[in-house]
């Protein structure tokens, strides 16, 4: 008979001396991971939750848990179950898509002790939904690209065109097309669609912290100098006035509060327009942390009923971000990092 395969160790429950842990959802994404980071290194015990259970954030947090879907009808349930194992007083969402349905469970989390800070549910809504967004910025009288979400209003949206899904993250779906009637046979074969004007400029992505009253606390603007997959991998922080403006304008239009990341573009003649915002921290969270607007403890104190603190951030600051890995093994033992410092002894 061969031997069976060595089976995980589950994880120890921290004593309830340990303190009270927060849980972060979405530790497989760039934004978990750098939120459990930062949580781990102010000296937070923190469970690391995520559908993958061997979501990278995982490894670098006290605890590691495995979580259905936001989707799944018993989400809610698994996250009071994992926050009362764990002593969980406190729960940091970084996927948008979770919101809605922690909103309908937010009274059950905090009946286990769970703070939570959620945005409105509308608010939620109109910055997943990009036709709803544009009307939003429209309404509001915000700078945001012409916007067509069907082929029939294709006529009143200049070209060039960037075509993408109504709902999406990154630039998964997204196309570049130059031809009108190419534009108008794509909507035609897809209503999750939408057509813009395709913006020139600079990228920007601003992260932003709003107060529960709707002030915001900061805006920290960065070039987006280069991504992949849609996620910042160098990028450059940096002042500007018009582009806070516009960002505080666009959040007060949809009324969201809490984390957000606003993204657009600075035309040549300085002018700011607003494409999305995503209702929670951004991938390229790090830069803003080494820019000196702690974001996440901000918001972390706003979870736990303190006062949120005006932030400010250092312009300037410029990110390169590389690959890292985690390791971990089935039976629980110890893997040695083979690019970790090795201790040289006389």
């Amino acid at each position: 008979m061969s031997p069976s395969l060595p089976q995980p160790r589950p994880p120890a429950v921290p004593a309830p001396s340990a303190g009270a842990a927060v849980l972060v959802t979405g530790a497989g994404g760039p934004a978990g991971v750098a939120v459990v980071r930062r949580l781990v290194a102010l000296g937070h015990r923190v469970v690391a939750g995520d559908a993958d259970s061997a979501a990278a954030g995982g490894a670098l947090a006290d605890v590691a848990v495995t979580l259905p879907r936001g989707d799944h009808p018993r989400f809610v349930d698994a996250l009071v179950g994992v926050c009362t194992t764990f002593g969980v007083d406190a729960l940091v969402s970084t996927v948008a898509e979770e919101l809605p349905h922690l909103a309908a469970g937010a009274e059950r989390l905090a009946a286990a002790g769970v703070a939570t800070w959620l945005p409105d549910a509308a608010a939620v809504a109109v910055c997943c939904d990009k036709a709803a967004f544009a009307r939003a910025m429209a309404a509001a009288g915000v700078p945001h690209p012409a916007t067509a979400a069907s082929a029939d209003e294709v006529a009143g949206v200049p070209g060039p065109w960037v075509v993408k899904p109504l709902a999406g993250r990154g630039s998964r779906g997204v196309r570049l097309l130059d031809e009108r009637v190419a534009v108008v046979a794509v909507l035609r074969e897809d209503d999750g669609l939408i057509a813009q004007t395709r913006l020139t400029g600079r990228e920007f992505t601003a992260d932003a912290l709003v107060d529960r009253d709707g002030a915001v606390r900061v805006v920290v603007p960065r070039w987006r100098e280069e991504t992949k997959a849609g996620i910042s991998v160098k990028g450059r922080t940096f002042a500007s006035d018009a582009v806070a403006r516009v960002v505080t304008a666009a959040l007060a239009a949809v009324r969201l509060t809490g984390p957000a990341n606003v993204q657009g573009f600075v035309a040549d003649d300085g002018t700011a327009t607003v494409v999305e915002i995503n209702p929670r921290f951004s991938g390229g969270l790090p830069l803003t942390l080494a820019a000196g607007a702690d974001v996440v403890s901000a918001y972390l104190a706003g979870v736990r009923g303190k006062p949120v603190p005006e932030l400010s951030a250092r312009p300037g600051v410029v990110m390169s971000r590389y690959f890292a890995e985690t390791y971990s093994s089935e039976d629980g033992s110890p893997v040695v990092d083979p690019c970790a410092p090795v201790a040289v002894t006389a």
